[in-house]
């Protein structure tokens, strides 16, 4: 291999050494290097101490985003019934009331048996 105007080769002796001592050498380097790692310490709120007797009243943005809320929950809960009463609409569409339906079944001996195996 030519590598910088100079011949490499893998097979001396000293290259191979020298590439086994990096090798090792950054092994080590990446086991003791070590990143300090700062610890967070939760403290509890002013307002939520244990012997507190305080209690929270929302405020008008609190209430506006619960409202808003309930009304996205509402409208997916509407959405649902929909959906449920299409289903069952295509379901009675389907059905007949004599008892068949409209799909079509395959008979062994009926009409598109005959014409598909001649």
């Amino acid at each position: 291999m030519k590598f910088l105007n100079f011949n490499v080769s893998l097979t001396n002796r000293l290259c191979i050494l020298l590439t086994i001592t990096v090798l090792i050498s950054t092994l080590v380097i990446a086991s003791v290097w070590t990143n300090e790692v700062e610890e967070i310490k939760e403290t509890p709120p002013q307002e939520c101490k244990e012997d507190s007797t305080q209690i929270w009243i929302p405020t008008e943005e609190d209430i506006a985003y619960q409202d808003s809320m309930y009304s996205i929950i509402q409208n997916t809960q509407n959405d649902i019934t929909d959906i449920k009463e299409d289903i069952e609409h295509i379901f009675d569409i389907i059905e007949n009331e004599d008892g068949t339906n409209d799909s079509v079944r395959y008979v062994k001996g009926g009409k598109i048996d005959k014409r598909r195996n001649n």
